[in-house]
């Protein structure tokens, strides 16, 4: 590995060269099976035709002018992301990080709009909104904030599937403007609330005159058996953000808004220079329309209670493993001790997987899996936690 490239990350020694649907290769030709998707990215796969064929079709016209001017690609994507989620606007921009910036910027905004001085938006421990300033000040994980205080002021923050919580802010801060949460905590363990907690901050929201924002960034484009994990209820939210899964790996971020919040942003109020360039719109177009033709969000649903029922059948009964949870293509098997070596121990056995929050297992396959795959997901993730539990 080259010195010439910050020290920001622990990097695994595989380089990948090519990949095709659910398969990845190296150099030396050694094929992995990828159950993590780039974290929650490649939902189609790679190098899916009708994706790579978009990116080469626009690529020959048009990368980049301004949002300065009129961009047809980035009002078409804006319509069809609008049409599948109810939502009223958007803003495009570059990542998820930058989307949630804009839902934190627009919450504040909001509450100076109402009169509040110093507006306080609500968030949640074991969260995980980004690394800039803002959204590293909103997640709710001590251990990547340690050395970047001081930390950006404004957020009150409260245990996570906690409704009686946010109702004791409701009662003793009077400068509270909205709540940003994520539908299932991704990076926090693959954490799934209980089916009233989402609908209750709803509710807690409407009561208090504050935007709910759901940082669906890690949850959207189906992973979750629906195009976005709030449509798995009958609400909807006044902010919304969304990336990964967007692009299909071309970088890409929306917030979008609702009701209140979508005459909050005006002209000078937010931008970006690269954020909803023709390429990008494009790209994430042919995504949109590539998971209702193909089915593939129903199918999401399918594969992960395949994958879950599977794991739960080899692994529920093995001593470590604490347990076992999924909620579409977000799957966890949470073990009783520290296993961040499994992921170099499955590139060994030609399987790519995660372990976040020390303890968790999280696999994040592409929805276009086969049947087949999916069980052998199953058997190389059952051999993995065996082997190493055993060892």
């Amino acid at each position: 590995m080259t010195a010439t490239l910050m020290s920001t990350y622990n990097r695994q020694a595989v380089a990948f060269e090519r990949g095709a649907g659910a398969w990845l290769w190296d150099a030396a030709g050694k094929k992995y099976l990828d159950a993590m998707t780039g974290v929650a990215v490649c939902g189609l796969g790679h190098a899916h035709p009708a994706i790579t064929r978009a990116l080469c079709d626009q690529a020959q016209r048009l990368w980049h002018t301004s949002n300065h001017f009129r961009i047809t690609h980035q009002e078409t994507l804006g319509e069809k992301l609008a049409s599948i989620s109810g939502m009223d606007n958007v803003f495009m921009c570059n990542s998820g990080a930058e989307a949630n910036e804009a839902a934190l910027k627009l919450a504040r905004l909001y509450g100076h709009n109402k009169g509040v001085k110093d507006p306080m938006i609500i968030v949640t421990e074991g969260s995980f909104h980004g690394r800039t300033l803002a959204t590293l000040s909103a997640t709710g994980n001590r251990k990547i904030q340690a050395g970047f205080e001081p930390l950006v002021h404004g957020f009150v923050r409260v245990p996570y599937n906690d409704l009686e919580a946010v109702q004791n802010v409701a009662k003793n801060t009077q400068n509270a403007v909205a709540i940003l949460v994520e539908p299932v905590q991704g990076e926090g363990g693959i954490n799934i609330p209980d089916t009233g907690y989402l609908p209750g901050l709803r509710r807690i929201c409407d009561e208090n005159g504050w935007l709910l924002m759901l940082d669906e960034i890690q949850t959207c484009m189906g992973r979750t058996g629906k195009m976005f994990a709030f449509q798995h209820h009958s609400f909807t939210p006044d902010v919304m953000t969304l990336a990964k899964g967007l692009g299909n790996g071309f970088p890409i971020g929306a917030c979008l808004a609702h009701g209140i919040a979508a005459g909050v942003f005006q002209a000078g109020k937010h931008g970006t220079t690269f954020g909803g360039n023709p390429l990008a719109c494009y790209v994430a177009s042919a995504v949109i329309d590539t998971l209702q033709q193909e089915k593939l969000v129903a199918r999401a649903g399918v594969l992960g209670l395949r994958i879950m029922h599977g794991l739960r059948e080899h692994l529920g009964q093995v001593a470590g493993v604490k347990e076992i949870r999924g909620y579409g293509l977000m799957l966890a098997v949470e073990l009783d001790r520290p296993c961040t070596e499994l992921v170099a121990q499955g590139l060994q056995q030609g399987i790519v997987i995660n372990v976040t929050a020390e303890r968790v297992v999280r696999l994040l396959p592409p929805l276009i899996l086969s049947d087949a795959e999916a069980d052998q997901i199953v058997a190389g993730v059952t051999k993995l936690v065996r082997d190493f539990l055993q060892a």
